[in-house]
């Protein structure tokens, strides 16, 4: 490996051999000096912190001394999507321009393939609500014929939410293992055998994160033997870590095992007979739970939940229920594996349950005096949905783990993202991410945001707490979008606040297209090619969203993205900040607030070419002194309170020469910031 960071160089160079197999690849020294740094965490087996802006490339920066390495080396990202265009696309663009012939797979958790024994199972089932679930399971059927990975992202038509997927694949619980009589046919175990065969594994960090907390999702085969991870998007790591090193439970999950019970034992004799009255029980017993929990808080602590006597005593009767539906399986087990891995099934359920309910875990209680909670505790929690619950069990501090199983493997580790550092430092990703000193690289973005960009702070608004805020918004926007011809994407901190825009938009002269009217991928294609819609989306639709070109040309924050208040893992850690002499808000709140603008910010500018204004609504970022903080985490854009600066950015005939651009007037107001920060 002598040498990568300078192969890695010369590939991605002017001239190099990038630039001479891929059109339009242009050399940019920001992505050169992100490969060197990778290539050398790679030879030296060390950990990277890097930030890359929007446009430095890191995608190539990585693909390339991956490649050349001849290392074993897993690759990361941030979705499923993410992933697939990263397989699909991108690295094998890259591997034919080096000429290199290393091999590659893409892995995925179990419930992204088909299973041919549930598939199976699932015909003649009375579970389809309405013919086009009938119509969609016979595509899958003639799909199953067909397929050579069995990836269900190959069915386009089949819709993210449809419950026909947990029909036709397994999880961790209900899979037969070597039981199955179709497992050597299985595309799960076929899939880890490419991934175990392959120089370069590519995976999701719900995986990633699966397999490190032993949840066994088909990656632990592999991981051993990786000398390198890149870890692209890392600033999702720490959230989506909590929920891998918990545990959970929920009611679709139940559900799902009291009607497996009844489809497996249809071959068993007297089997059926059996089970039938303790998987109806189990299912009313559960519908019975969500119908005490109506009217309560969408999300709080098990505390709180317990606190009310219809929710607790619902609880104890869908134990009791888990109890006898186990106890039945215990005398059928052994008829056949199907209900051997069901009666597994109920008896981890009652363990679950039992532990979420007990009090043999520490539980910080903040509704308590905080004087007499534990030092370091799990939170226990509930969600609700439309039509279900769950409930977790989350650590709130996953440093811990993080770094032990880093540590563990020996490997290179390369974090990498556009967003990870707070007003120019790593100090607290580093932290949640249990990095105790890792070489940390910052690349700002390389386009040109004076002249391509324009931020823009209307004045007048009202602080975000006050009613009227929403009306005063739609009023500033208006004349804003009115310049821009549409062509604007608008985030909300709140679904409430997204429904009550998108109504008061419903007469512009705009298509609208809004977050949860249409799914996510059919939204954005329809937004693309409209030419002059607005899309509305809300705080979980800031990632991912990449749309080139003039589609585009306005973004638009309402609030600044401080975390909901009523999540109670972030609640428990902040009382946890408290407790042990931290500031909260200057540790926390404002840290976790920075690093999402800048995921919404950076929906703007996707390419050299492109050009956009940033709207920020928030007044709290010229009238309070952590304003500074936001700005100076952001791009280095003009800055202007004038709506005159905005029509005149959108203006035909104004296009600054490129060897003058000239700076667009500011009003008094548009002073620099306070700089007491708290």
């Amino acid at each position: 490996m002598i040498g990568l960071a300078h192969a890695s160089s010369e590939a991605l160079s002017e001239g190099g051999t990038l630039a001479s197999h891929l059109d339009a690849f242009v050399a940019r020294p920001a992505q050169l000096r992100l490969t060197a740094a990778i290539a050398d965490a790679f030879e030296q087996r060390d950990v990277l912190l890097a930030e890359a802006g929007t446009g430095t490339g890191k995608t190539f920066a990585y693909l390339v001394p991956a490649l050349l390495s001849g290392l074993k080396i897993i690759i990361s990202t941030g979705t499923r999507a993410l992933q697939d265009q990263l397989y699909h696309r991108d690295l094998p663009r890259v591997r034919a321009a080096l000429g290199v012939g290393h091999s590659s797979a893409l892995l995925k958790g179990r419930a992204n393939y088909l299973c041919r024994y549930r598939l199976q199972q699932a015909r003649g089932e009375p579970r389809f609500s309405n013919p086009e679930q009938v119509a969609q399971f016979q595509r899958i059927l003639a799909w199953s014929g067909r397929t050579r990975h069995g990836d269900m992202a190959e069915l386009d038509a089949l819709p993210e939410d449809s419950p026909l997927f947990p029909m036709v694949t397994s999880t961790v619980d209900n899979c037969l293992g070597t039981e199955c009589p179709f497992w050597s046919d299985c595309f799960v175990v076929q899939a880890r055998q490419r991934a175990q065969a392959a120089d370069v594994v590519v995976v999701n960090h719900h995986l990633l994160l699966a397999d490190l907390a032993l949840k066994q999702e088909g990656f632990g085969e592999i991981l051993p033997g990786a000398q390198a991870f890149v870890i692209d998007e890392a600033h999702q790591v720490p959230e989506l870590a909590a929920n891998f090193f918990g545990e959970g439970f929920g009611m679709r999950p139940w559900q799902e095992l009291a009607r497996d019970c009844l489809a497996e034992s249809r071959s068993v004799g007297g089997a059926q007979a059996a089970l039938q009255a303790p998987a109806a029980t189990l299912e009313q017993t559960l519908r019975d739970l969500r119908g005490a929990m109506e009217g309560m808080p969408s999300r709080g602590t098990q505390w709180r939940a317990l606190a009310v006597p219809q929710v607790r005593e619902g609880f104890d009767a869908a134990m009791s229920a888990l109890v006898i539906l186990r106890d039945t399986l215990d005398g059928v087990r052994e008829a056949s594996p199907g209900l051997d891995a069901c009666h597994a099934r109920a008896q981890e359920a009652v363990s679950r349950l039992s532990r979420w309910l007990g009090d043999d875990l520490p539980l910080l209680d903040f509704d308590a005096d905080p004087a007499h909670a534990p030092a370091a505790a799990d939170v226990l929690w509930y969600e609700l949905t439309p039509r279900g619950f769950r409930c977790q069990r989350t650590p709130m501090d996953v440093s811990g783990p993080l770094r032990e199983h880093r540590q563990r493997s020996l490997a290179a580790w390369v974090f990498t993202s556009a967003t990870l550092t707070v007003d120019g430092h790593f100090e607290h990703i580093a932290q949640r991410l249990g990095l105790d000193d890792p070489i940390t690289l910052l690349q700002p973005s390389p386009f040109e945001w004076e002249r391509q960009a324009l931020c823009y702070l209307p004045e007048g608004l009202p602080d975000p707490a006050a009613r009227g805020f929403g009306t005063a918004l739609i009023a500033a926007l208006t004349p804003v979008l009115e310049a821009s011809g549409g062509r604007a994407f608008l985030l909300f901190a709140s679904h409430r606040a997204l429904r009550e825009a998108a109504e008061a938009l419903r007469d512009a002269p705009w298509p609208l297209f809004v977050q949860g009217e249409a799914p996510r991928a059919t939204l954005l294609q329809r937004f693309r090619e409209s030419g002059n819609g607005v899309l509305l989306g809300s705080a979980s639709f800031r990632e991912g969203v990449d749309v080139v070109g003039d589609a585009l040309s306005v973004v638009v924050i309402d609030k600044l993205p401080f975390a909901a208040p009523d999540d109670p893992v972030f609640e428990a850690r902040l009382e946890a900040i408290r407790r042990e002499g931290g500031n909260p808000f200057r540790d926390e709140q404002l840290p976790q607030a920075v690093i999402a603008l800048k995921q919404g910010v950076g929906r703007l500018i996707r390419s050299e070419s492109d050009r956009g204004v940033l709207v920020l609504c928030d007044p709290r970022l010229t009238t309070r002194g952590y304003g500074r903080i936001f700005m100076d985490s952001l791009p280095p854009f003009r800055r202007t309170r004038l709506l005159a600066d905005v029509q005149a950015f959108f203006a035909p005939q104004w296009r600054p020469a490129d060897d003058d651009p000239q700076p667009l007037a500011v009003s008094a107001d548009d002073a620099p910031f306070p700089t007491s920060l708290f």
